[in-house]
């Protein structure tokens, strides 16, 4: 989260980390803390958090995974609560799976007439439920 509010400007607040992931400040200084103990930020009480690049690297690839596993829910069709299976799947599975699910995506993407027909497959097989 820390990556995504600070993505455009830099850096985020403690504040605003708290409100995105709906906890107490107390909760947001106590892990930003650590965070800044293991030299993934820079944190400054009161002040602003900023990545270090080994943090830029880590958002980024949290951010990726995150993305992966919603897009390919979205694929399957997974319209309920979207963002809490997303959340609830990404930190089970492993880069294998990861790189595996990426490759199903890429092939779907490359040859539409085969996504189309797995589209018309789900349709029909899901029509009689």
């Amino acid at each position: 989260m820390i990556y995504r509010l600070s993505k455009d400007s830099g850096y985020t607040r403690a504040g605003d980390l708290a409100q995105a992931l709906n906890v107490q400040p107390p909760s947001v200084t106590s892990m930003v803390k650590k965070l800044a103990e293991i030299g993934l930020l820079k944190y400054e009480k009161y002040g602003v958090i900023i990545l270090e690049p080994s943090g830029l690297a880590k958002g980024e690839a949290l951010l990726h995974r995150h993305d992966l596993v919603e897009n390919f829910l979205k694929f399957l069709n997974i319209k309920n609560d979207l963002l809490q299976e997303t959340e609830k799947i990404e930190h089970t599975l492993n880069n294998e799976i990861l790189i595996s699910i990426q490759d199903l995506l890429d092939f779907f993407q490359s040859h539409e007439e085969i996504k189309e027909l797995f589209i018309q497959f789900c349709t029909i097989k899901h029509s009689s439920y």
